[in-house]
């Protein structure tokens, strides 16, 4: 029979690292977020197994997964250590001080928006802060949150309306509404909507199955526009309406600028409700001091305007 083992006080020192694995899923990854090496990771992973007499994360699919017993611990561990991290930190977090490697995921509109500002606000501030970002779509960067592969989202979210998104909170940064561009040679004026309808569009999406709220309200009113040109990158947008009869339908603010020298930026020909442009994150992160000052200069760069993106927005 094998023994029982015991946690000592010297243990407690590996639920943080629990934590980790259980949140990256992968044993270099959370050594980087630890900043400890991985035969460390490794070795912890080890004792951890034992004192729990459960694998916790075994082999599967793209990486490690976690098994029943890790799952059931993932919530209180995540609690607890919130609750003792926030005791601490409310008196001791300073940002220039901080050694940590947060992960997001951006839109190039909030990228747009968002970086020009805080990059050089966390190299000033909190310069061991390290940020990678990647560009998920709408859904995958839900369950990326859910499952800890990111820490914060930034972008249009409508599923976060569903009950089973319950786990996941979010602080509106602003309201923004839809606008419309095309080439205006010939010097035709806004579009109407039969104009509209009958021209092909540009549509720009990371992920094929992202709702588009522009084709939802078209729907809603009989309609169906032809997305002729999907592109899953900004950058390349405006300069395939230059010239073609393509629409381009995004966030008023990316493309109002681009309204010139041939190209016009035009009112939509039907009503569509302004959306919200939030930041998520799931709640495990609530008192973690240093997400937390991080969703504030976020919030706080957004408030001041950020920066008049020249391309990139959440698009029909």
């Amino acid at each position: 029979m094998h023994e029982k083992n015991n946690l000592n006080p010297a243990d407690l020192s590996l639920l943080p690292i629990l934590e980790a694995l259980i949140e990256e899923r992968h044993v270099s990854r959370a050594a980087l977020r630890l900043h400890r090496s991985q035969p460390a990771v490794s070795h912890a992973l080890a004792r951890l197994r034992d004192l729990f007499q459960d694998p916790l994360l075994v082999r599967g699919e793209g990486g490690l997964q976690p098994t029943a017993r890790a799952l059931q611990l993932a919530e209180p561990l995540g609690e607890a250590l919130a609750l003792l991290r926030s005791m601490l930190d409310q008196q001791r977090f300073d940002p220039a001080q901080c050694r940590r490697h947060i992960r997001l995921s951006l839109s190039d509109y909030g990228a747009a928006i968002l970086l020009p500002e805080l990059v050089p606000r966390l190299r000033h501030a909190a310069p061991l802060m390290d940020i990678s970002v990647v560009s998920y779509g709408r859904d995958r960067a839900l369950a990326a949150l859910t499952d800890g592969e990111i820490e914060l989202a930034v972008g249009v979210y409508p599923a976060l309306r569903d009950a089973s998104q319950g786990d996941l909170r979010s602080a509106l940064l602003f309201e923004e509404d839809f606008a419309c561009l095309f080439d205006g040679a010939g010097g035709q004026g806004a579009l109407s909507l039969g104009e509209y309808l009958a021209r092909p569009h540009l549509r720009v999406a990371v992920a094929w199955q992202d709702d588009s709220e522009v084709d939802d309200a078209l729907a809603r009113l009989g309609h169906k526009r032809r997305v002729a040109v999907q592109i899953p990158h900004w950058s390349a947008a405006p300069g395939l309406v230059r010239g073609t009869d393509l629409v381009l339908t995004a966030a008023r603010r990316s493309i109002e600028p681009l309204g010139q020298a041939g190209l016009r930026c035009g009112d939509l020909p039907f009503r569509l409700n302004r959306f919200p442009f939030v930041q998520t994150w799931h709640r495990r992160r609530d008192k973690d001091a240093p997400h937390r000052w991080l969703r504030d200069e976020i919030s706080r760069i957004a408030a001041a305007g950020g920066q008049s993106p020249q391309i990139a927005s959440p698009a029909g």
